[in-house]
């Protein structure tokens, strides 16, 4: 697929959350409905422009980076729990001024979208949740097993060796892209090349290093329990469209019962597709988004 930039996007802008600047491009005509693209983890808002180039022409397209990520700023004390993520996603919101807004989010995202959308039903028209629901019910039951305290014990040893790592350098630009084709070898060449342009950035020394910050995916022992992870699912009234690669990690909600907890939600498995099935497979995941949001 191609990217020629349009002319109505995209365009930087910055709201704040808990005093830091977190920072969200946006496309197309801000008198349109308002849809929210959401990255996932180690991620970026310009991940998105494919999807949000062929959106924009019916969409007020709004692309958020997370804090940590992209060109938000990282928070000072490492703090990237769910309940800051979802905060922030719901200041942008609140900050936007929307009643009501469409969200499509993938992997972190989608975990974070589906609880804001849970958390405050009567604000999202439509969601689109790629691979985006958590861990799967056999990784739950793992990490229940360890208990409390030895699961805290983890996340100690875990936050300090975040602490003593410092970000990995790259010569070159082009070295940096061999590690991004390295890490999703169902990526072009073109996607590899425009995810980590805008996914690195140049250090003192003439080096490169990804925007993200060393403290993602450090993940709290102490999150909302699983249980009232679901009952959040259970209170989302508005239609829900699961979408999920046959080549993932991921547990597909289908077939391991997640998606019983929803009211109203679909299912989709894309073949030839793995974690990041938005670029995997493009044209039928923009076939099945626009189908998807049309009223």
């Amino acid at each position: 697929m191609a990217l020629t930039m349009n002319q109505n996007g995209p365009t930087s802008n910055s709201f704040i959350s808990q005093r830091m600047r977190l920072h969200y491009v946006d496309w197309g005509d801000r008198d349109a409905p308002p849809l929210i693209l959401q990255h996932g983890g180690r991620d970026h808002c310009r991940s998105w422009d494919w999807v949000a180039e062929e959106l924009c022409r019916d969409w007020h397209v709004i692309c958020p980076d997370l804090r940590g990520h992209g060109d938000s700023n990282w928070s000072p004390e490492g703090n990237y729990q769910m309940d800051a993520l979802v905060y922030d996603f719901t200041q942008l919101i609140h900050t936007l001024g929307h009643d009501q807004v469409t969200i499509v989010a993938h992997s972190l995202g989608g975990n974070i979208a589906t609880r804001f959308t849970g958390l405050y039903p009567e604000k999202v028209s439509k969601l689109v949740n790629l691979e985006g629901l958590g861990p799967s019910p056999k990784v739950r039951d793992e990490n229940a097993a360890k208990g409390k305290a030895e699961r805290m014990r983890e996340w100690i040893a875990a936050k300090r060796k975040a602490a003593g790592r410092t970000p990995r350098r790259y010569d070159t630009l082009k070295d940096a892209y061999a590690r991004m084709k390295e890490e999703n070898s169902f990526l072009s060449e073109e996607q590899a090349r425009h995810l980590t342009i805008h996914g690195a950035s140049r250090n003192e020394d003439g080096t490169w290093s990804w925007k993200f910050d060393n403290y993602l995916n450090v993940w709290s022992p102490t999150d909302m329990s699983y249980e009232d992870q679901e009952k959040l699912w259970a209170a989302i009234t508005c239609p829900v469209l699961l979408l999920y690669g046959a080549d993932s990690w991921a547990s597909n909600p289908e077939k391991d019962g997640r998606v019983k907890h929803f009211q109203d939600a679909r299912v989709i498995e894309y073949e030839n597709a793995g974690h990041w099935l938005h670029h995997d497979q493009f044209d039928r995941f923009i076939a099945d988004v626009k189908a998807f949001l049309k009223p």
